[in-house]
């Protein structure tokens, strides 16, 4: 390899490596952003989230793609009703996610992204009949024993956590075979439920129910930080997509791993939730998974690294 291919490369994988650890943090640190919000109600947020993503989704595709470029996948009607589906999908997972940040459960949530890919393991194994190694199958067991702790000692199914994982799942199991851009593909989500969303929004203003009525004079600011939820679900994105081109999955997917971690140091201490002596044991047994999950991931990584060298 010639010194300025090398340089090229390695410059190329900083910039890759930068990206996800950036997008990482910044969805990790999300809970705060979403908690600075209150009082206004989850489900408020939830419609103008949808809206304002789209809106954002909507600009920067106009700025990177031609009209003809983001209209002919719409001509396809079987595209356009799965596009839909993955977006009430998703709808539903962010509405999870932003009800439990703001009703005190951050630590669930992180269980419920920790056991997130091991989740989209069982999927595909049930929908698409994928193989699963030894190490996949140790991580999903370590992390169905980490739930069962919390089930036994709790006498509760962590319904947010398994809701996070599983609404997830079905929206990765959804997407499998779409290979659209990250910004057009959330555009083709979100577009189609936006004029619903805005509908709701203006009823619920006009009728004193919506954002601008739940804040007091002093708390008017905070409908400004409202109308960058869309440009901060974007962004992170925009970054992932970046650091998807770049750098190998198997680094990629490591660096997920910061985000769930910032939030569960956010909430044990910013937030100060609660978090008991069986809750680190659960965590722990599921870390114990995930080191099973990576490993195996890095195994199979570089097999194939060295099977794509030797051909």
């Amino acid at each position: 390899m010639e010194p300025q291919v090398a340089s090229d490369s390695v410059k190329t994988y900083r910039e890759g490596l930068a990206s996800a650890i950036m997008c990482s943090v910044w969805w990790g640190i999300m809970p705060i952003y979403w908690q600075w919000l209150r009082p206004i109600e989850s489900s408020v947020i939830i419609f103008y989230r949808i809206l304002l993503v789209a809106v954002v989704c909507l600009i920067a595709a106009l700025f990177k793609y031609s009209i003809n470029e983001i209209l002919e996948p719409l001509k396809d009607k079987k595209l356009i009703l799965t596009y839909i589906a993955a977006g009430i999908i998703i709808t539903v997972n962010w509405s999870i996610y932003i009800w439990a940040v703001n009703a005190d459960y951050v630590i669930q949530t992180c269980i419920g992204y920790y056991i997130e890919p091991l989740m989209v393991c069982i999927f595909g194994v049930v929908i698409f009949k994928e193989k699963l190694n030894m190490y996949k199958k140790a991580a999903l067991g370590f992390a169905l024993a980490g739930v069962a702790v919390i089930i036994i000692y709790f006498r509760q199914v962590p319904l947010i956590a398994l809701g996070l994982a599983v609404s997830f799942s079905i929206y990765a199991a959804i997407k499998k075979n779409l290979n659209k851009p990250p910004i057009l593909s959330l555009l083709y989500e979100t577009v189609f439920l936006a004029p619903f969303a805005l509908i709701v929004i203006i009823y619920l203003e006009v009728t004193g129910q919506g954002a601008i009525s739940s804040l007091g004079s002093g708390e008017l600011y905070k409908y400004g930080l409202l109308m960058f939820c869309g440009l901060f679900t974007a962004f992170p994105l925009g970054l992932f997509a970046d650091a998807a081109n770049k750098i190998n999955l198997f680094v990629l997917g490591l660096t997920e791993y910061i985000s769930p971690t910032l939030s569960l140091i956010i909430g044990i201490f910013l937030f100060s939730e609660p978090f008991e002596k069986v809750q680190l044991i659960a965590f722990a047994i599921i870390w114990v998974g995930l080191v099973f999950f990576s490993y195996g991931e890095f195994k199979y990584y570089k097999l194939s690294k060295e099977n794509l060298n030797e051909g």
